[in-house]
Formats: C-alpha cells, sequence, structure tokens
C-alpha cells in the first residue's frame, strides 16, 4: 500500500467533488492536508473535520485562486502551518457546457478562464517556487482535451492551455527531482455538473454511449491516480497526461 507519511498536501478547489476526494484520499494515506476553498467554508469545514478523524493535521484556507495575491497567501499559510509542501493537486475548476460557439459572452469566457486557466498557471507557478524537491505537482484537466465536444468551447479551452504548462514545467523543475503530471478524467458522475443524476440527460446519454465501460468516473477512479502520481511509484513519470475514461472515444 502506498504511504505519504510525512507529506504535505495542497489540493484547490478540496471543499467538494474531486477535490475533497482526493485530499480525503491523501490523509488516508497519513499526509497532512491543505485544504483551499472559495466560498463554501461549511463544506471545507466538513472535510477538515473528516480528515481529523483520521489522525493527520489539516488547515482549511479560503483563496479564490482567480486571484494571484490570494494564491500567494494560500500557500504562505500552507507552509507558516506544516513548514513544507510535497504534494500540490491543481484541481480548482468551473464547467461550462451545452453552449455553442456562437452564444457564448465575453463574461462567460472571462469567468472560466480565469478560474480555469489563470488560476491553474499560477497555483502550479506557486507549486514550482514552494513545493519540495522531490515533490508532486498535479493538473487535474478533462477528457474534453483529448476529445472535443460541442458545446464545451470554453470548458476544453480553459483546461487545454494548462496541459501545455505540465509539458513545459516538467522539463524546468525536473532536475530537482519533482514530477509534474495531468490526470484527464471523463465525465464524473455525482460530482461537478453531474452532482444531480436528472441534470444534463442528453449529454449524460452522449457520454455514456461512447464509453465501452457504460458508466461516467466516479470521484474514486479519479482519486487512484491522483494517489499513483502522488507516490513513488510514479518517481520516474513526469510530463505525461493520463486519461481516466473507461476508454470513451469522446
Amino acid at each position: 500500500m502506498n504511504r505519504l507519511n510525512n507529506k504535505v498536501a495542497l489540493i484547490t478547489g478540496s471543499a467538494r467533488g474531486l477535490g475533497k476526494a482526493i485530499a480525503e484520499r491523501y490523509a488516508a494515506l497519513g499526509a497532512d492536508i491543505v485544504i483551499n476553498y472559495s466560498k463554501d467554508k461549511s463544506s471545507a469545514d466538513e472535510v477538515v473535520s473528516n480528515i481529523t478523524a483520521m489522525g493527520v493535521r489539516v488547515i482549511s484556507v479560503q483563496a479564490d485562486v482567480s486571484k494571484v495575491a490570494d494564491l500567494d497567501r494560500l500557500f504562505k499559510e500552507a507552509i507558516a502551518a506544516f513548514g513544507k509542501i510535497d504534494i500540490v493537486v491543481a484541481n480548482a475548476g468551473i464547467e461550462m457546457v451545452e453552449v455553442p460557439v456562437t452564444e457564448f459572452t465575453e463574461e462567460q469566457f472571462d469567468k472560466v478562464f480565469s478560474i480555469n486557466t489563470k488560476g491553474t498557471y499560477f497555483t502550479m507557478q506557486q507549486a514550482a517556487k514552494h513545493i519540495s524537491d522531490n515533490g508532486r505537482i498535479i493538473y487535474i484537466a478533462s477528457s474534453t482535451t483529448s476529445f472535443p465536444v460541442p458545446g464545451m468551447a470554453v470548458y476544453g479551452g480553459s483546461k487545454t492551455t494548462p496541459r501545455y504548462l505540465v509539458d513545459i514545467l516538467s522539463k524546468e523543475i525536473g532536475h530537482r527531482g519533482v514530477t509534474v503530471n495531468s490526470i484527464i478524467p471523463f465525465a464524473v458522475d455525482h460530482s461537478g455538473i453531474f452532482v444531480d443524476p436528472k441534470a444534463y440527460p442528453e449529454l449524460r446519454k452522449q457520454l455514456l454511449d461512447s464509453c465501452p465501460m457504460g458508466r461516467l468516473a466516479e470521484v474514486e477512479d479519479v482519486a487512484n491516480l491522483a494517489e499513483f502520481f502522488a507516490s513513488d511509484l510514479s518517481s520516474f513519470v513526469s510530463g505525461q497526461h493520463l486519461l481516466v475514461n473507461g476508454g470513451a472515444t469522446n
């Protein structure tokens, strides 16, 4: 079994969904955890309670990843609390689906890119500055970056750009033993836009029809890969983009 004892993990957007699942997985493996949330303090407090019960240290820090000053404060508070950061998961993001190219607005574009692209870029910049040698940086991307889906031009575009940053950063800091990789999940059930099982029925059917396994991803499927990339098993894996999509073709 992989162990993360004596490691400190910072996960952005970890009050709910994928971020929560990854944070709780790392805590179960022995890591101390930095929870990040933007607005939902009650959900963050719940995750803190869950992780405290696992016997590791945990703090939560409110920070809007689209604001560079907030990210700077997030990392400084993490280091003040724990003295180091060994694992950073750039997870925070928002989704926008079923909006054709001819219909998205400047306001929608700016909002999605400010969080998904700008927020991720500066999260990974902070990670590069502060992560310990032999650390792990993990970006949570989207399968729309590999298989374009109509109605997701803005969302998929915003998630594509940081994949390039993964490639660059893996080359720039690889000499320190730091690995930089991305996880590319298929649509995730019970998370994001699919928290409500009745939401987006046409899109859900389209995605299910494309997947040989006949289901969407679950948060644990993504947490499994996050565990691999955080562990010693992936110490010579860097600059990679791993699909978690059950063989889906779009």
